[in-house]
């Protein structure tokens, strides 16, 4: 069988900080992320514009392994 090469790849990142007195670009980044409660968790496409959201919003959330 063939398989499928249009298979997006994803990545599941895990809230484990609070956006309580962080700045709004950052509050809005982790909405953005799907993320809005410490330690709920958001799988997403695997894409260079989320990367660099996670990124940014790195020392809040953490890359989880499955």
């Amino acid at each position: 069988m063939a398989t499928n090469k249009t298979e997006a790849k994803t990545v599941t990142v895990k809230q484990i900080g609070s956006p309580i007195r962080r700045k709004g670009d950052q509050r809005a980044t982790l909405v953005g992320l799907g993320l809005n409660r410490m330690g709920r968790e958001s799988t997403l496409e695997d894409t260079p514009s989320v990367r660099g959201m996670i990124a940014k919003v790195a020392h809040l959330t953490e890359i989880v392994e499955k």
